[in-house]
């Protein structure tokens, strides 16, 4: 059965279905309305297998399907959290023409359902599907932080992983992302009255500002590393010199190197003005998520198959994280961006293309199918990919 036809003919039901996932607004940490939508998520994926859903606290339910199969053993991920606090949008579904709008549509909702169809369509061809995992989890944009060891036990089991985060238009899929973080850099000085005796205090603002222009200066551009002292926090009255300042740093780098240059740098601050001091905490959220051998086989497989379906979807480097970063980091070949095309992800605007769903539909679907048979990884250095 023709994977493109199959998804074209059931496109209305996915669409049904996607509707009401979307209505139901699942802001991080909403845990009712979490635990509403891993009902819904539970029961499509009921008839596949034993749905478990994991408990995790302040968040709601991580929902985990494992299948057994032949061949590489395979994780699929994806989150159902969105960044839209409830009632956010006036309409929670519109649809005009090609385009879908919605709290979460594109990140992830749309790839995160691709996931259940893909098994609907496995088991109604009849064909051979790899041992799967699936982790579907509440937590992703605030960084997976209850979820994480349950990404990472899985992504040790996991020879390849496919991760369902949207795509852009170019329909490009992700090889790599830069890992991410945020340093705390608290400068500690000296109260004193402005006007009466200046020169006892220790302006902590001052010695803030030295720090912020120290700190931009860790950039690397040519190599896509960022420093940002965002936000900064300090002083209280004008008259009085401030005894504390706080910047918030983000930070953001392509590789492990870059990654651990900064946070060297970072960690060794000095102050610059006599008798303040500096305290930093913080660090990387997620790692970077670099190519390798590995990825870059399983990168080509899913290529050599959307051409087949009339596509050609580029490999990219995204400058955002995801669970992908975190995956890639334990140990499974990655490739992100299985999901649906569409833009505007955390912008009004979040916006799916009806029309490429069922092509990329069956792009995840067969590329899944395909690693009973795992990709010849050849030892040849990692070739250049494009930013997206």
């Amino acid at each position: 059965m023709d994977a493109v036809d199959y998804f074209t003919r059931h496109l209305d039901d996915y669409l049904r279905q996607l509707r009401e996932l979307v209505e139901i607004d699942t802001p991080t940490g909403d845990v009712e309305n979490a635990g509403r939508a891993a009902d819904l998520l539970a029961e499509l994926l009921a008839p596949f297998g034993a749905v478990e859903r994991v408990p995790l606290d302040g968040f709601g339910p991580l929902v985990r399907l494992q299948r057994r199969g032949y061949g590489a053993r395979v994780l699929l991920s994806a989150h159902y959290d969105t960044v839209w606090p409830a009632g956010s949008w006036e309409r929670s579904w519109t649809a005009d023409g090609d385009v879908v709008r919605g709290p979460g549509v594109c990140d992830m909702k749309a790839g995160l359902l691709f996931i259940p169809w893909a098994l609907r369509w496995l088991r109604q061809t009849d064909r051979p599907t790899p041992p799967l995992e699936i982790v579907i989890n509440p937590d992703e944009e605030v960084g997976s932080l209850a979820s994480r060891t349950w990404l990472e036990g899985a992504a040790h089991r996991a020879d390849f992983a496919l991760v369902l985060e949207p795509s852009n238009h170019d329909g490009g899929l992700k090889v790599a992302r830069k890992g991410s973080g945020e340093f705390v850099v608290t400068a500690r000085g000296r109260s004193a009255h402005q006007g009466a005796e200046p020169e006892a205090g220790r302006n902590a603002v001052v010695e803030a500002a030295h720090q912020v222009l120290h700190l931009a200066s860790l950039s690397n551009p040519a190599l896509g590393t960022t420093v940002g002292p965002n936000v900064i926090h300090g002083g209280s009255m004008s008259n009085v010199v401030p005894d504390r300042c706080e910047l918030r740093v983000d930070v953001r780098a392509w590789t492990a190197d870059e990654q651990h240059r900064l946070t060297t740098a970072i960690e060794a601050v000095q102050p610059t003005t006599v008798d303040t001091r500096l305290e930093v905490r913080g660090g990387w959220n997620r790692p970077p998520m670099e190519p390798t051998a590995a990825s870059m086989a399983l990168y080509r497989r899913a290529r050599d198959i959307a051409r087949r379906l009339g596509l050609d979807p580029p490999a990219v480097r995204w400058g955002g994280s995801s669970d992908a970063n975190l995956i890639a980091a334990a140990g499974a070949p990655c490739v992100d961006g299985f999901g649906a095309i569409g833009s505007g992800a955390h912008r009004p605007d979040e916006q799916i293309l009806v029309s490429e769903l069922a092509r990329r539909m069956a792009l995840f679907a067969e590329t899944v199918a395909s690693l009973v048979e795992p990709p010849d990884v050849q030892p040849e250095p990692t070739p250049a990919v494009a930013d997206s």
